[in-house]
């Protein structure tokens, strides 16, 4: 009996049997998060000590204060960087208004200058009067503005020394062809009245039909119904 007993359970046939700990499960837990954390510290020391040895953490403190020295270098480069730009940009502008200026100034010159030069034409033909009183029209000019308007122009002078001042009148004459006839024409209906000081410089334009040809220009000076001086420009 005791025989068929231990043959049994020696073999396939013996019963199963299941080991169990006698350590409850909590303490089981704990001893598992006790073992992690131990690992955790030990790998961090590590990892702390390798730095240490490899001098890695000295070197990364030095460079992050060079880093720091050289992002400050490059923000005042900047800052003055921008300061002139924009002091650039204003003297641009600046020299850009003057240059405007200038232009303008330049302009007015140029229109002063042919002003000048057309006086100065003006003038040159004048020739020395004679005779105690010595008024005369000593330039006339006229010239086609365009198909119906003519411009004249004339000077009177008195030669004289400390000549007295002269009232009187000018009349301005056009005369020339309309369709193969005879035409004339006044600068106004009746003689503009003048006041001569030493000399006077009259000028002004008139309007002619635009199939006429103007031949001839013929300037007065009156004084009353008396002609004081003369002086025709043919064209």
């Amino acid at each position: 009996m005791r025989f068929r007993l231990l043959r049994r359970r020696l073999t396939v046939s013996a019963p199963r049997v299941s080991v169990r700990s006698a350590m409850p499960w909590p303490f089981r837990w704990v001893l598992a998060a006790l073992l992690l954390g131990f690992s955790a510290a030990l790998a961090v020391w590590a990892f702390e000590f390798g730095k240490d040895i490899a001098g890695l953490d000295r070197n990364s403190k030095q460079e992050l204060e060079q880093l720091r020295r050289e992002v400050l270098a490059l923000r005042t480069d900047l800052s003055e960087a921008q300061l002139v730009a924009n002091t650039s940009d204003s003297q641009l502008i600046s020299e850009r208004a003057t240059q405007a200026q200038l232009m303008v100034q330049i302009r007015q010159l140029q229109a002063d200058n042919e002003l000048l030069r057309s006086d100065l034409g003006f003038f040159e033909r004048l020739i020395p009067g004679t005779g105690s009183d010595a008024l005369s029209i000593r330039g006339l000019q006229a010239e086609r503005l365009s198909d119906s308007q003519l411009k004249w122009q004339v000077l009177m002078i008195q030669a004289a020394k400390n000549a007295p001042d002269f009232k009187g009148s000018l009349e301005v004459i056009f005369s020339g062809k309309l369709a193969g006839k005879p035409w004339s024409a006044k600068q106004a209906p009746v003689p503009q009245p003048v006041l001569i000081k030493g000399y006077l410089r009259m000028e002004g334009v008139v309007n002619v039909p635009a199939q006429v040809v103007v031949e001839n220009v013929t300037a007065k000076i009156l004084q009353g119904s008396s002609v004081r001086s003369v002086q025709s420009f043919n064209l």
